[in-house]
């Protein structure tokens, strides 16, 4: 690799089939999201995991209509993170499309169109607003999470029963005391009375923390709508390609290698507090626009910046950057929102932005979004790339880059240099959970599942794999596959799996020791790391219960990885060319027989190693194993235990405990974890011996 280059390799790539689905209405209008949350809309408690572009605005708004209409309530309260968002909750004429209501909204009562900023400081004018709207005759209001916020502080709890309360974009909120929205949901689930209508376009908070607690979130009614059915049915995208991508010296020298300005596409410049920045914003964006042509002013109309090309075109930029003026930051701003325009493919080619373009952005004709340096949370980046995933025509292939800084062998602390290569190869494994189809995990011959073809047709005992065509769901049989028992046990296997994968690849230890240690053994990662987030995770439940998730959710991260790298493989070789990750399941499973031992046996971070191998300098990745490996030196308690926990389990299958000196690796380190448990036992004894005197 070149100091003026790039390194780029593709770490995700998905294929679709372009059904048409996701577009098809029923007779009320409804496309197939919205009409799977409408046959829940009785549900007082429902949650919506659905991704960007899916429809989950209209869907909430077919939902109100209903509960104001025919299930008792009085108003329907929408809160939207910021003002921007507002306007997806705009009157709609949903008769025209079959439905029995229009929704209309007082433009009184949209109080995301005020003037005025109520995200830093109460705005009492707006808080007064909800009061009078809670007072009054009319059905609808939208506002803000800090005017909800406020307004339940000044108003009560109890102004709020008997109403629907709908928050969009729920990643927002968390069971953290310190939130103080999550803390007023929980009251008002206390209460009783009040509906709720959560949504969210992220499969996980990037903070790790719980948006309900487990008691809360077992009321809620799940809808999920996956990324994988909602890509599989659109009419015009094809492929979606997530890579990270590697660079040394300046961001700004090898931008060049992946803005194609052919390309529609909105560029996430780093934080001005991050390694990769440069100090002057303002700056920046006049870089990144000179490696794009020449300046020739800036379009009077819509404040879009014109860069003439070198074959004499002219590319229109937004520079959301630049806060300098308000005035002019308005007019790019609401050129960009004009409805006007939103068919126009032509109107705009490239949009730069720090802080906005993110969540609730709509640019259908977005192609590529380009970020650089990592993003303070995957929760962010699963928002960015959802502004690379509309459906539009014309639109074949889309892509998300991560452009990150690539430590140099020299550097004195190496280690600390790769964290944002970490997280970005974390959020990298996510999304590509993310893009899976869902699975549904059984144990052999326990039969075929209703709804769900088999190539070949179901064979006893054989490598079983069916799929779902309407939910996108994929049916495996699993050799002694642990079941959950209880009810709680069961919806995190079938609805947060990926919320249990979140905890694991966001695991340092783990990552550290899983990609670049290779004397760690597939069974500490997938036994004992896992299981001990499990068990962190999921204190109540019994250790079967806890076992029966780990199993499920290292078996959904193996599998994914394991078809990925198949079709990887396959791909150079000149053999395959569907890059539809449901065959490199069926390529994957069918030269095994599959179980879950063998699942435990799969290091679940060697496939992002294959491919991160081929990204990184050799030299950098070599020092980056040494000074992982060196940093192993003991076996902690909290490992320890668990080692001894397995090593119990396998005294109970072959009668014995595990021998220091065998020859397998996973005995032989089980027997390590009895021994350090035991020394760690010997010497708390001898500490109380000491302090007794």
């Amino acid at each position: 690799m070149t100091s003026d280059g790039a390194n780029s390799i593709p770490s995700v790539s998905m294929a679709t089939a372009r059904t048409g689905a996701s577009s098809k209405i029923n007779a009320l209008g409804m496309r197939p999201m919205q009409e799977r949350a409408y046959a829940k809309r009785g549900e007082q408690y429902l949650l919506i995991k659905s991704p960007p572009a899916s429809g989950k605005s209209r869907a909430l708004m077919f939902i109100a209509l209903d509960k104001l209409q025919n299930q008792g309530m009085k108003q329907a309260v929408i809160v939207v993170p910021e003002k921007s968002i507002g306007g997806s909750f705009a009157d709609e004429p949903l008769t025209t499309f079959g439905f029995w209501a229009d929704w209309k909204v007082q433009p009184q009562w949209n109080l995301c169109n005020a003037p005025g900023d109520d995200e830093v400081k109460v705005d009492k004018s707006k808080v007064r607003a909800v009061g009078q709207f809670l007072q009054s005759q009319d059905k609808v209001l939208v506002c803000t999470h800090a005017t909800f916020r406020f307004a339940v502080e000044e108003f009560g709890i109890a102004a709020f029963n008997d109403r629907l309360i709908a928050v969009d974009e729920f990643h927002h909120v968390s069971s953290n005391p310190d939130n103080v929205l999550g803390s007023q949901l929980t009251q008002l689930i206390g209460s009783g009375s009040a509906h709720i209508v959560a949504m969210t376009g992220s499969y996980f908070r990037g903070d790790t923390a719980a948006v309900l607690s487990p008691q809360d979130e077992n009321r809620f009614q799940t809808v999920t709508y996956t990324y994988y059915e909602q890509l599989n049915g659109y009419t015009y995208l094809k492929s979606l390609e997530i890579g990270y991508f590697f660079y040394t010296g300046r961001y700004l020298d090898a931008i060049t290698k992946v803005l194609d300005p052919l390309l529609k596409t909105i560029v996430h410049i780093p934080n001005v507090n991050s390694r990769e920045s440069d100090p002057d914003k303002y700056r920046t964006v006049e870089e990144i626009m000179e490696t794009l042509g020449t300046w020739k002013g800036v379009d009077g109309a819509t404040g879009f910046h014109l860069i003439e090309r070198s074959d004499g075109s002219v590319l229109k930029v937004a520079d959301l950057v630049d806060d300098s003026d308000a005035i002019k930051r308005a007019k790019v701003l609401n050129a960009l929102k004009d409805p006007a325009q939103k068919h126009n493919r032509d109107h705009v080619d490239i949009i730069i932005a720090l802080g906005m373009a993110k969540e609730g952005f709509d640019w259908i004709w977005c192609e590529h979004a380009l970020t650089i340096g990592y993003r303070g949370s995957l929760t962010e980046i699963v928002q960015i790339i959802g502004r690379a995933t509309r459906d539009a025509p014309g639109k074949e292939r889309s892509r998300f880059t991560n452009l990150i800084a690539e430590p140099t062998a020299d550097e004195a602390v190496v280690v600390a240099a790769v964290n944002d290569t970490l997280k970005a190869i974390a959020a990298s494994l996510l999304m590509e959970q993310v893009l899976a189809p869902r699975f549904e995990f059984t144990p052999k011959n326990q039969g075929k599942l209703e709804g769900f073809e088999y190539e070949g047709g179901y064979v006893q005992g054989g490598s079983n794999v069916g799929v779902n065509a309407a939910t996108g769901q994929v049916h495996v049989e699993i050799g002694g596959l642990t079941m959950p028992e209880t009810q709680e046990a069961k919806r995190i296997c079938k609805e947060d799996l990926n919320e249990v994968i979140t905890a694991f690849v966001q695991d340092k230890s783990a990552l550290e020791q899983g990609l670049f240690n290779n004397n760690t053994l597939p069974e500490e990662l997938t036994q004992v790391q896992m299981g001990k987030i499990v068990r962190d995770r999921y204190p109540e439940l019994s250790k079967s219960d806890q076992e029966a998730i780990r199993q499920h959710a290292i078996a959904a991260l193996n599998l994914t990885q394991q078809a990925s790298q198949a079709l990887r493989v396959a791909e150079e070789k000149g053999e395959y060319t569907n890059t539809a990750l449901i065959d490199g399941v069926r390529k994957f499973i069918n030269v095994r027989d599959l179980d879950i031992d063998l699942i435990d046996r799969i290091n679940p971070f060697e496939a992002a190693y294959s491919v991160l191998a081929k990204a990184m300098d050799e030299k950098v990745l070599r020092q980056v194993q040494a000074s992982i490996s060196a940093k192993r030196v003991s076996i902690p308690l909290d490992e320890a235990r668990e080692l001894a926990r397995r090593a119990l389990a396998f005294k109970g299958e072959k009668g014995r405990l595990p021998d220091i000196n065998s020859a397998d690796a996973w005995e032989k380190r089980m027997a390590e974890g009895v021994a350090a448990l035991a020394k760690f036992r010997a010497d708390e004894k001898a500490r109380e011996a000491i302090a007794n005197g």
